[in-house]
């Protein structure tokens, strides 16, 4: 097995968006033994010009190339599952125009109080028993009050119990909160960027993008791994998704999860009614996701649901290696985890 660093080759590819080519760098490795990770030292950043450009590969090019940086860190075969339960759902402030949950929306999304221990540890519970190894907790604050974060960490602690990984998403953080999610066991947290920093403010006006960014910094500060990714299909242009995926390429340390999210239109938030995204620029993301973030595990997250098999397996195949696994975990037969598990039967992909 060769092991070099990406730089051995480059590649001048035709950038549709500027006036001349654009070069973007090209491993010139091959790892083509599944389940085998190699690690080497870290990346450079990339240029949106560099991303745009591989967004403009021809679409079989591109899938070549992310599986082929794929198979050099990750098994090709294996998969991450999660579940996420919203511990705490409706009510938000912010203005999110995609989000369901924001109080000024009329989605009939009640705003609901923070869910009791027991019904947390009964999802996780649930969760592990169905081949999850990762507990995603969420909730519809801009940021969390003390007394709420104390309550979250008790639920870390007894999620973290059960031998599950744990992640939060609960909006901003202020100094010290995640130091005290740290200390409660927590091993991801979740805040993602949603967009490019130019089309930022057409989406989001409540929170400033910098907000998001301190909030990454605090996370890292305090050892806590960062899962931060965004959403396409919110009516972005391509130079836009390619801007999104640049920005989180370029956090130092990169992200170790990066969930792609395709936008799920819900009556009654400003979005509804926006043209789908289609098919193929969405695995275009995942695609660029996987290049430009090599160690990552992108995950193919909000939207899959609405997905025809045959894109979710070119989503694997562009280098997707993490889902949100059977989302109704409480229900007798979990006929969405059991859905779940016979793709990934059909395309030999195993759990992690």
């Amino acid at each position: 097995m060769c092991e070099s660093s990406r730089d051995d080759f480059v590649q001048v590819v035709p950038n549709f968006f500027s006036r001349g080519p654009v070069q973007i760098r090209t491993p010139f490795t091959h790892n083509e033994s599944a389940g085998t990770a190699v690690h080497s030292d870290p990346q450079p950043a990339w240029t949106r010009a560099e991303v745009e450009a591989l967004f403009a590969l021809p679409f079989n090019d591109l899938l070549h190339r992310a599986q082929s940086v794929h198979r050099q860190r990750h098994d090709a075969n294996a998969i991450q599952l999660s579940t996420l339960l919203s511990i705490k759902t409706g009510g938000c402030p912010e203005d999110c125009a995609y989000c369901p949950q924001a109080a000024r929306y009329h989605t009939g999304v009640e705003n609901e109080p923070l869910l009791p221990l027991e019904d947390v540890v009964a999802a996780a519970r649930a969760a592990k028993e169905n081949g999850a190894t990762r507990f995603c907790m969420g909730a519809a604050w801009r940021g969390p009050k003390q007394k709420d974060l104390e309550q979250v960490a008790e639920r870390v602690k007894a999620v973290k119990a059960l031998g599950l990984e744990t992640c939060a998403t609960l909006g901003l953080l202020r100094e010290g909160q995640a130091e005290l999610l740290k200390a409660a066991g927590l091993d991801y947290y979740n805040h993602n960027l949603d967009t490019a920093p130019e089309f930022y403010g057409d989406i989001i006006t409540t929170r400033e993008y910098g907000d998001r960014l301190a909030t990454l910094e605090r996370v890292r500060r305090a050892g806590i791994s960062v899962c931060c990714g965004g959403i396409v299909g919110m009516g972005e242009s391509r130079a836009q998704r390619a801007g999104l995926i640049a920005q989180l390429a370029s956090l130092d340390p990169q992200p170790e999860s990066v969930p792609i999210n395709d936008l799920v239109q819900v009556e009654g938030t400003p979005l509804h009614g926006l043209p789908r995204l289609d098919w193929s620029e969405f695995v275009r993301t995942i695609a660029c996701a996987r290049i430009t973030m090599p160690a990552a595990f992108v995950r193919l997250s909000a939207g899959r649901a609405e997905m025809p098999e045959a894109v979710q397996a070119l989503c694997f195949l562009a280098g997707a290696n993490s889902i949100f696994y059977g989302d109704k975990l409480l229900t007798t037969g979990n006929p969405e985890a059991e859905r779940d598990r016979a793709l990934l039967e059909k395309l030999g992909i195993h759990p992690l």
